[in-house]
Formats: C-alpha cells, sequence, structure tokens
C-alpha cells in the first residue's frame, strides 16, 4: 500500500512537475521561491491517505499551488521597498524584476512604481532612438545583446556601446529614486 501511493506521488511529480514549477515560477520572485512552494505542494499532496479519490488531479495540484503562492505573499507583506533593489560591485542600481512585473498589492510599492514607470519612460524619451531602442529589447523585451546587433544589422560592440551610453543616462536620471529608498 505504501509503496503504492509513493508510486503514485513519483508518477505525478513526473507528469505535472515541469509545467507547475512554470506556473509557480511566473508568480514568484527566484526559482528557490518556486521550489519552496513546489515542495510544500508535493508534501500536502503526500499527506492525502488515498490519492486516487481526488477527481481532478491537475486542477487541485494547481489550486494548492496558487494557494502556496497566496500564502506567502501574505506572509512578507512586510517587506520593505529596499528589498526591490540591488546594487552591483559598480555601484549601479538594478530594480529587480518584481518591482516591475509583481502584482502583490503593496501599497508603497503600488505607489513607486507608478513614479518609477513615468520617470523611465520620460528618461528613455531623452534618449537617441538607437539607444533607446537598443536598451528596450534588451532590459524589457529580453533580447541578448547579440540577438539586437543581428537584428539591426551592426556591430556587437557598437549595439553594447549603445547599451552602456543609455544605461548611464537612465542611472543617472533615476538615481534620486534609488536615493529616495535608501533614505
Amino acid at each position: 500500500m505504501a509503496e503504492e501511493k509513493s508510486n503514485s506521488i513519483t508518477n505525478t511529480i513526473q507528469q505535472f512537475g515541469k509545467k507547475l514549477f512554470g506556473f509557480v515560477r511566473g508568480k514568484v520572485r527566484t526559482n528557490e521561491d518556486a521550489e519552496d512552494i513546489l515542495q510544500d505542494v508535493w508534501y500536502q499532496l503526500s499527506n492525502i491517505s488515498n490519492i486516487s479519490e481526488i477527481e481532478n488531479l491537475s486542477a487541485w495540484l494547481y489550486r494548492v499551488a496558487r494557494n502556496k503562492v497566496t500564502d506567502k505573499y501574505r506572509k512578507k507583506s512586510n517587506e520593505s521597498l529596499e528589498d526591490y533593489m540591488n546594487e552591483d560591485e559598480e555601484g549601479g542600481f538594478h530594480f529587480k524584476e518584481m518591482l516591475l512585473l509583481d502584482e502583490s498589492q503593496h501599497p508603497d510599492l503600488a505607489a513607486f512604481k507608478e513614479v518609477f514607470w513615468t520617470e523611465l519612460i520620460n528618461a528613455l524619451d531623452e534618449l537617441p532612438e538607437n539607444q533607446r531602442e537598443v536598451f528596450v529589447l534588451n532590459e524589457i523585451e529580453d533580447m541578448t545583446l547579440q540577438e539586437i546587433a543581428d537584428k539591426q544589422g551592426e556591430n556587437l560592440k557598437t549595439v553594447i556601446s549603445r547599451k552602456g551610453y543609455a544605461t548611464k543616462h537612465l542611472r543617472k536620471k533615476l538615481s534620486y529614486l534609488y536615493n529616495e529608498l535608501n533614505d
């Protein structure tokens, strides 16, 4: 009986593991968070005495995963805005993806995101078209610099240079937001 249950859980993990991980990963900050939540889902599944009694296993798994994600965000409601920033070794700053893509209801974050997007768009509008395009394609549309160079028929070093100029300009224009977060 225990071996049959173990085989059933193993088969379920093999059947749904990758898709469920992708589902959870799209809703959390890091792979580690997604793995932790998925582990909680598998643990909850292992506590069910008779898995065959679940009418729609796929729906059950996704519902449990969604609930675990919600629980995680509720637990972390006391985060500060500084948690959404990081600084590189050169002293530059980067807004984590969650600042741009997070759909949580943290009120300070929502207000900050609104200001950030307005200022980012204004700063991007100040750039020459070729620098703006490289920055947007690389940072927002996730194209590699090599893909951009190939698409534009440009030398890779030219594209890297354009990205560098754009980044310096944006860093300068948006640095006050970074400073506000750290004060």
